[in-house]
Order: C-alpha cells, then structure tokens, then sequence
C-alpha cells in the first residue's frame, strides 16, 4: 500500500511520538509499503513560543495537498494535532477522503499548563479534530475508555513496541558507569519540560546519582536548581541505549503521558522502572499479570524507586519482550482507512502518469 503520515513532532525533536512513528514507519517499509511522512523540516517552520526545539510549519495548506496528491495514498493518518495535521485533515475533509488519527500527546493538559488555558476549551478543539476520522487511534485501554467519557466516539486500540535488538541488557555496564556515578544510579530520559513533572523525581532523597537525559524549555531551570544532578543532554542510537542498560532505576514522574514509550526502552535494557500509579505507566506494567516484576509504582515515588531497586533486571527485560513492533505495525494497518482517493483529489497524479506514459 501506499501511506501517507503526517505529524508535527519529527527529529531533532526526541519524544516518545518521534521515536514510536520512526519505529513504525521503518517497520511498514519492511513489510513492503511505501511511506510518504509528512514533516515540519518540509516547510518554512518558526519556533513554538515557550518551546523553540519544536518547529511550527508555516501555512502549509497548499503543500501539503500538493503532497498528498503526489503520493496518491491508499490511506492517510494524521498523527498530531499541530498546523500540519490541521493542514492535511482540512484537506480530506473538504475533498472526501477518509483519514484516520492518533492521540499521542494530553494538549489540553500541557496548554494549560503553559498558558493556562481552560481544559475544557483544549478538548473542545481536540473532539472537533479528531470528530471526523475514521478511527482515533490510542495506545492502552484506559485511554480509550477515558476519551469516550469525554465525548471521542469510539477509539481503537494502537499499542505500542520497542526494538529489543537496540535496547538489550549490557551487562558490562554495570560494572562501572560509563560516567562514573556513585550507584545506584537513578535516571530519566525524555523531554525536559514542566508537563514531566521531573522536578517530582530530582527532590527525592535518593541514595547515589540522578542522571537526566534529554532536552527542553526546563534544562537550564532544573541544572541551577539541582547541581547535583546530572544532565547529559540529548542522547540517540546506541548512547541511548547504553545509558538505559547503565542505570540501576528508571524513574518516570509524568502524571500526564497517555503512554510512556520510554519505560519499554528502559525495561528492554533490564533496567526496573518506578513511577506513580497512573494512566501511562500503570497502563505498560498491567500489559500482563508479570508487570509488577518489572516495575513499581507507588503514589510515594521515592518507595517506588526503592522497591524497583531491590526488582530483578531479568525480569524488567523478560517483561519488555511482550511488546512487539511487528504486531503493532499490524494493528496499525487494521485500524488505517483503506480507500482510493476520490477521482477529483487524485486527478492532478493521473494526469502526471499519463503525461509520463504519453
């Protein structure tokens, strides 16, 4: 088949959105379909006020048709809810064609928390987006449930995978740390921003070492609060991997993330997770009844970095290996819209195949 993705969130951005559609588009092309991914780095793009790592495409409307058209996909989904998502559900909406969507992000949560902007006004924009998709795509259960209580129709079930290959157990790192920080080693990786609550974890007396990685508006603000904490910036690839597969304990404070891609990351590497008992982290570890030997949670957080110390790093890797991207990728193309494009909106592209064949 060929598809169209479009999404607002593409490298260098590091979040758990970029990494999962990466994952996933890498997963269709070895199946066999051709991907067409729409990004900002397409566009003339300025900086998100607040958060200028995050790049805006400016009026994208006509590109983006033009795209769209070229690729003559066999189905579209748009994966956020930013100018070019906005862009491209305009766009089939008004000539007809079906596209389906996915809820990656809490909007109405993190725009109130930046600007405060009431939540009921955030999830008003968010039904009317989503309203006329096919499917609206969501990673767990209670997602799905708390989205129809909130008027989204009827969501479906997309999970989520990680590479088990990347992100395996190196057991030679835990000999020493690779920075060398006093053990046991404490660490998060993700977005540095307010929504993450990261302050929540670097306040907690802890034995050891704190190490953050990733980027974002909160960084300077968090290393002169805490300098005792380390800061490694942005890691990718293999760094990435390794500094999961070094640390004794992933922390991850987020009360607001629908899912929590890095905490599979973590587990992958045999590193025990700890968090609080909410939507995202309580949603992976309760995937099967084995869950709670690979992580803990706990409304104290500090007892659940010490209970996920004293857990089995076998056991957080044995657990990591339920999820599976080949199954997600599956169930991803299940839940597409799968339609030819209507003969209006796909005319410009058979008019360029004939001229070619002519």
């Amino acid at each position: 088949m060929r598809i169209v993705i479009v999404s607002d969130a593409a490298p260098p951005q590091v979040n758990g959105v970029v990494r999962t559609l990466q994952q996933l588009t890498a997963n269709l092309k070895g199946m066999g379909h051709e991907v067409t991914f729409i990004t900002p780095d397409l566009f003339t793009t300025v900086p998100m006020p607040t958060y200028p790592e995050i790049r805006l495409a400016l009026f994208p409307g006509r590109k983006i048709a033009r795209m769209i058209r070229d690729a003559n996909p066999n189905a579209i989904h748009i994966a956020t809810e930013g100018p070019l998502g906005i862009a491209a559900r305009r766009f089939c909406v008004r000539k007809g064609i079906p596209f389906s969507t996915s809820f990656h992000t809490r909007f109405a949560e993190y725009l109130n928390a930046r600007t405060g902007i009431p939540l009921s006004w955030g999830y008003a924009f968010l039904r009317r987006f989503h309203a006329k998709a096919t499917a609206l795509m969501v990673a767990t259960p209670s997602l799905q449930a708390e989205l129809k209580e909130r008027g989204f129709g009827e969501p479906v079930i997309w999970s989520r995978g990680v590479d088990t290959e990347l992100y395996r157990p190196r057991p030679e790192l835990m000999e020493a740390h690779p920075q060398g920080l006093a053990r046991p080693v404490f660490l998060n990786v993700g977005r540095v921003a307010v929504e993450k609550n990261i302050d929540a974890f670097l306040e907690l007396d802890l034995p050891g070492s704190k190490m953050i990685v990733g980027d974002g508006p909160r960084l300077d603000y968090l290393k002169k609060k805490f300098p005792d904490a380390h800061f490694a910036g942005s890691l990718f690839g293999e760094e990435l991997a390794a500094a999961y597969a070094a640390a004794d304990v992933f922390v991850f404070p987020s009360k607001t993330d629908t899912f929590g891609l890095v905490l599979i990351e973590a587990m992958a590497a045999g590193t025990p997770v700890a968090g609080y008992p909410v939507q995202g982290p309580g949603d992976v570890l309760a995937f099967t009844p084995d869950g709670m030997k690979a992580g803990a949670l706990d409304d104290d957080l500090k007892a659940a970095c010490l209970n996920a110390l004293k857990l089995n790093r076998e056991d957080a890797r044995a657990y990591a290996m339920n999820f599976a991207w080949d199954a997600c990728a599956k169930q991803f193309i299940t839940n597409l819209a799968l339609e030819e494009m209507p003969e209006e909106a796909a005319a410009p592209v058979q008019r360029q195949t004939a001229e070619a064949a002519v």
